[in-house]
């Protein structure tokens, strides 16, 4: 039996895209300057990005878009505990799982290399150069996908991954165990229906 419900574990969830929904549209540093943002973004040699820095438009559609995805899983857990547990977010979860996995690793796998203090690929990741970045954090053009290769973006990846990787195994064990039940109210009901007519 789980510790905590998968319930709890989505509504927790839900609650934090729209907390981070509110602090991406309000102050997205907030964010970047996290420790936790910091901490993985050093250990993974990730570089630092100033795009976090005040708001932008397009740090107001990331709110806008986490505070729907927020507010509609949200919801789904109002309906029937049959269609969410089994159904909804059966397939929901896994999908999330593949979808932020692989996200997180290629954010790791295509940082762009602008120097590291060592020769590993583990070595602190040096600044780009100034001529790397337009004004307003904005790449030059460098490849596909330049505004996902930071730290703030492969510790969202990273943690949505590992959240719903825990909502999958809580899952998988709560969705056993109803239908199980519902099997056993099943075939009880159709005992005690043919007792009663003999």
């Amino acid at each position: 039996m789980a510790l905590i419900s998968v319930k709890t574990i989505l509504t927790s969830l839900c609650l934090f895209h729209i907390t981070l929904a509110y602090f991406f549209y309000t102050n997205p540093n907030a964010i970047a300057d996290q420790a936790l943002v910091y901490v993985l973004g050093e250990a993974m040699g990730m570089p630092h990005t100033t795009s976090f820095t005040t708001p932008s438009a397009t740090s107001s559609f990331l709110s806008v878009s986490l505070l729907l995805t927020g507010l509609s899983d949200l919801l789904t857990l109002s309906l029937p505990e049959e269609i969410w547990l089994v159904h909804y977010w059966g397939a929901q979860a896994p999908l999330r799982i593949t979808l932020f996995a692989s996200l997180s690793l290629f954010s790791y796998f295509s940082t762009p290399s602008y120097g590291r203090s060592g020769p590993g690929r583990m070595s602190h990741p040096l600044a780009p150069p100034s001529s790397a970045f337009l004004p307003g954090g904005v790449s030059n053009g460098n490849g596909i996908g330049d505004g996902l290769r930071n730290r703030v973006f492969f510790t969202f990846a990273f943690l949505e991954f590992l959240s719903w990787f825990w909502v999958w195994v809580t899952l998988k064990e709560e969705a056993g165990r109803f239908v199980a039940r519902k099997k056993r109210r099943g075939s009880s009901a159709s005992n005690g229906g043919r007792d009663g007519f003999r």
